[in-house]
């Protein structure tokens, strides 16, 4: 078994230094961890042994919790030294995520969150996805065995067939439901527990079927050969990355499952004999750590390196220092707390090991947060002197200098823009597709009704448009969803937007505000290919033939480069993009403007002044990412968004 944990592994780590690419070696691991609990619990019961869950659940994550420890406290200190700031939020996150085997479900919820921070580049612990499930399964399998012991002496079952029933069902439902949200939401189901179960439920199917799954020594020969050649081809033959964990990850639970199977054939030309070698074995000892370190160790590098993926060379140094980090983790941490007989002894002296493991890095990972929360909060108080903005453009005072910049780099995931309250009385939709919905109070009738309507590039003007809307009473309303311009939807549209723009356009028609603020283009990154939103003039044209008016504001430059990202690497100035680079020569939008009661806005000065896209503006970052206005600047747009609208509207 420790081979082909270390054929697992190895298939892990070259598969992510090399080839960027999954390898089916992660679901091989769950794989195994449930076939040998089911075995080790089977044979307590069959033998009349107590399960003594407590002990066993302590003494489980006695094992597991010191490695992982050191390497989340490790991989926080190379975010420390090595990580740009802007990173150091989201790797504080995940070091508490993993640290509580949450993580998967973390990055479950960011891989389909549209303001989720850019994850271009790698987490150096979203690795612990899997160890996150594996902790959350070994948490509930003791019950479900446990559970099956109590039934068959109630029922007077064989403990096998009791187990045989309970996890074959597992199996089927999971395997079931895996296969439909890969198909309908893969990202997220590929984090998600439920859809993980059924690779547990194969292995403890099979430590059940073992006993009984005899076949002839040559048979075995080629059951064990075509496993392994089934296991290492498994990320080269299919999309592990883009279909997993549906239907199609049977393939390496089936080949693992084969060499499993095919055992100690005792035969030369067996797979076994490939898997027993001294190498390998001494490999499959320090997997675990193996599994940790690398991951943490080759994004480190890239980062640090600026590269999308290791050169030869550097990735056979990655694997070298990934072993010897592996190696001292387990020789002088896991090991000597694993075979300590006085950690044994007593229950509490397990449950100090652990609570040791949490408080190693709970302490550093709150104390690092508390000081960046200070520091953010001590930047906060600074005012229009220091960070003027866009105001710099209209009083030429540049700000301070000496002071941050801000928004700071470990703030950037609050620059989305919400406003105060959820939609409520007339303006709270009915149709649960429009669930981003918010609005402001006003005091009275308001003046006017405006909607603020589409995707996160409309989102992000309501910093400009809020102080605008509570100065002179507006009634301000946000039905956003992120990634969906509002336009008249068209054939072609993916379903993810059609539907939520069939429902808005009703949405708003239903509420006949005074207007509807839109953007009324949509920008190509770095390139002058900008476009009228589609189906933009045909939506227009019915809003304002029902009275309703509608304002269109030009959209911002976007960027094939995370603008923030770039000020930390080089510099501002090395950041500035030509504005004749980024959008077209004149506004897509004007023909428009010919349409009675459409209005155009248009900022792209205060964006990109002398005609330069600037990432910096009166010490405060124009853009959060690569096509994003963070919520700082927007803010500083209010004197120009009200002159202009007014200008625009006549209002």
């Amino acid at each position: 078994m420790q081979g082909l944990r270390s054929l697992a592994v190895l298939m892990v780590v070259t598969y992510h230094v090399f080839l960027d690419r999954v390898s089916g070696g992660v679901d091989i691991f769950l794989m195994i961890s449930a076939f040998l609990l089911t075995l080790s619990f089977t044979r307590k019961v069959e033998e009349d042994r107590p399960l003594a869950l407590g002990r066993h659940w302590l003494h489980r994550f006695k094992r597991l919790m010191p490695a992982a420890a050191v390497t989340i406290v490790g991989t926080l200190a190379a975010a420390w030294l090595w990580l740009p700031p802007s990173r150091w939020a989201a790797v504080l996150d995940q070091a508490w995520a993993s640290l509580l085997y949450a993580q998967n479900w973390l990055l479950a919820a960011t891989s389909v969150d549209y303001y989720a921070s850019d994850d271009s580049l790698a987490s150096p612990l979203q690795h612990f996805w899997s160890l996150s499930i594996q902790g959350q399964v070994f948490l509930l399998w003791p019950l479900v065995l446990a559970g099956g012991a109590w039934l068959s002496r109630r029922l007077g079952w064989r403990y096998r067939a009791v187990l045989a029933v309970a996890f074959g069902l597992v199996f089927v439902a999971s395997l079931a439901f895996s296969v439909h949200e890969t198909a309908t939401n893969q990202a997220f189901a590929y984090f998600d527990t439920r859809a993980r179960l059924w690779e547990f439920a194969a292995g403890s199917l099979l430590a059940l079927a073992l006993p009984y799954l005899r076949a002839p020594r040559l048979l075995r020969v080629v059951l064990g050969w075509t496993g392994v050649v089934a296991m290492l081809a498994c990320g080269l033959l299919l999309p592990v990355g883009q279909s997993f964990p549906g239907v199609v990850a049977l393939w390496p639970i089936g080949a693992a499952a084969l060499v499993i199977v095919a055992g100690q054939t005792g035969s030369r030309l067996g797979a076994d004999r490939l898997l027993s070698a001294r190498p390998l074995v001494g490999m499959g000892n320090v997997s675990y750590a193996l599994y940790l370190v690398h991951w943490p160790i080759l994004t480190t590098y890239l980062a640090v390196a600026g590269e999308a993926r290791a050169s030869l060379a550097a990735g056979l140094a990655i694997i070298a220092a990934s072993v010897v980090a592996a190696y001292l983790i387990t020789r002088l941490v896991e090991t000597p707390l694993r075979r300590a007989a006085w950690t044994e002894a007593r229950r509490w002296r397990m449950a100090a090991v652990v609570a040791a493991c949490l408080t190693v890095v709970a302490v550093p990972a709150a104390a690092w947060q508390t000081d960046l929360t200070r520091t953010a909060q001590a930047a906060g108080v600074s005012g229009a002197a220091t960070n003027p903005g866009a105001l710099t453009l209209r009083t030429g005072v540049p700000g301070d200098a000496s002071a941050p910049t801000l928004p700071l780099a470990t703030q950037l995931d609050r620059q989305w823009v919400h406003l105060d309250h959820q939609c409520q009385g007339r303006f709270a939709p009915s149709d649960p597709r429009l669930e981003e919905c918010t609005q402001t109070l006003v005091e009275g009738e308001p003046s006017k009704v405006v909607l603020v309507v589409g995707n996160s590039h409309a989102e992000q003007w309501m910093a400009a448009l809020e102080p605008v809307a509570r100065e002179r009473n507006w009634q301000l309303v946000g039905l956003l969803k992120g990634g969906c311009a509002f336009g008249e939807p068209t054939a072609g549209q993916s379903d993810f937007c059609a539907g939520w723009l069939a429902a808005a356009k009703d949405y708003v028609l239903d509420v006949q505000p005074d207007a509807v603020f839109t953007v009324a283009t949509a920008a190509a990154p770095s390139a002058p290919d900008e476009r009228e939103v589609t189906g933009y003039e045909q939506l227009v044209r019915e809003l304002t033939g029902r009275g309703i008016e509608v304002v269109g504001i030009r959209d911002n430059p976007r960027f094939t480069f995370n603008m923030y990202q770039c000020v930390e690497d080089r510099g501002a100035a090395a950041c500035e993009v030509p504005l004749e680079t980024a959008l077209a020569p004149t506004n897509p939008a004007v023909p428009l403007d010919a349409i009675p009661g459409v209005h155009l806005v248009d900022l792209t000065d205060r964006l990109c002044p002398d005609g330069v896209c600037r990432p910096v503006i009166g010490n405060v970052h124009v853009y959060l990412d690569d096509n994003h206005l963070t919520a700082d600047y927007s803010a500083t747009l209010a004197a120009d968004m009200r002159e202009r609208l007014l200008a625009a509207t006549g209002w």
